[in-house]
């Protein structure tokens, strides 16, 4: 980093400057808070020497945008789980409209209700095989309707 030389009692900075390469000093303390905030200081010949921004004030701006990018992510992620929320609960919703229309549809073809015409039959079977062929039975146990011309 830098030397440092003791004169007069103080700690100073010995530096070099870019533009006329003339060796100067700068006391410790102010070096030090020039770096870490920001300043400058001239050569003996007038040229400006120096930090724009401290290191403390760039370390600090990297955190600021760090978490501006953590704040930006984490609502990112709110919105997303927020979404699926109301997603899932959609599809709860139709599942369970889905499985009440089920029930409903079992319940009446086991009292032997036609599902297609709502009529009474005591051989069920035998009319949905003559009048509703276009219904088919999965394994006895679900009926899928085809959708029937109105």
């Amino acid at each position: 980093m830098a030397d440092y030389t003791i004169l007069s009692g103080e700690q100073h900075v010995i530096r070099q400057c870019g533009t006329c390469a003339v060796w100067h000093t700068v006391p410790k303390i102010v070096y030090e808070a020039y770096q870490r905030e920001g300043g400058f200081w001239h050569c003996p010949n007038g040229h400006a020497r120096g930090f724009r921004k401290g290191q403390d004030e760039i370390d600090n701006e990297n955190i600021r945008k760090e978490r501006d990018r953590l704040k930006q992510e984490n609502a990112r992620l709110d919105e997303e789980v927020r979404s699926n929320w109301v997603l899932a609960d959609a599809e709860r919703v139709r599942a369970d409209k889905a499985e009440k229309a089920t029930n409903r549809l079992k319940k009446r073809t086991s009292a032997g209700t036609c599902p297609c015409c709502s009529r009474t039959f005591s051989n069920m079977s035998k009319h949905m095989l003559h009048q509703h062929p276009g219904f088919v039975a999965d394994g006895g146990t679900k009926v899928i309707p085809i959708k029937r011309k109105a």
